[in-house]
């Protein structure tokens, strides 16, 4: 008669749930083992700013943040959309230019950086912080100014 799997003794080297987890689990990466951040801080901004004007998906740049900053920019977009369409105002490409970037690293792995951008109305800020994960560079919290 086999026993059920309950009355089974546990193999030694089956792993654990909480081990599958973390196997599982974004990994962070060394500040050595990633890009030069500039040309990211660049992009992600300008894509930020593309979403905004409802030129770009929001999904587009699913990839490089994470779920907590993705949601609050689905949230922004949807009320910038909202507002286009109360004012009868067409989505169109926005003419930014980036002023400066200014980046820190207080922890390896870890960016934290401002980066100013000239629109035709108003500069802005763009305050956003980086991580190493999975051998690529994500923002956990992005925040325009």
């Amino acid at each position: 008669m086999s026993s059920s799997p309950a009355e089974r003794p546990r193999d030694s080297f089956a792993p654990g749930a909480a081990e599958l987890s973390e196997f599982f689990a974004p990994q962070r990466t060394s500040s050595h083992a990633l890009p030069d951040p500039e040309p990211f801080l660049r992009n992600i901004t300008v894509g930020v700013f593309e979403v905004l004007a409802g030129v770009r998906e929001v999904e587009q740049l699913a990839r490089w943040l994470t779920e907590d900053a993705y949601r609050k920019l689905v949230t922004r977009a949807a009320m910038a959309t909202r507002a286009r369409s109360a004012r009868g105002v067409p989505a169109m490409r926005p003419v930014h230019t980036i002023l400066s970037v200014r980046a820190t690293r207080p922890a390896d792995g870890v960016v934290e950086a401002v980066v100013i951008v000239q629109g035709p109305a108003r500069t802005r800020a763009v305050a956003l912080r980086l991580e190493g994960m999975d051998g690529r560079w994500r923002s956990p919290s992005l925040a325009v100014l």
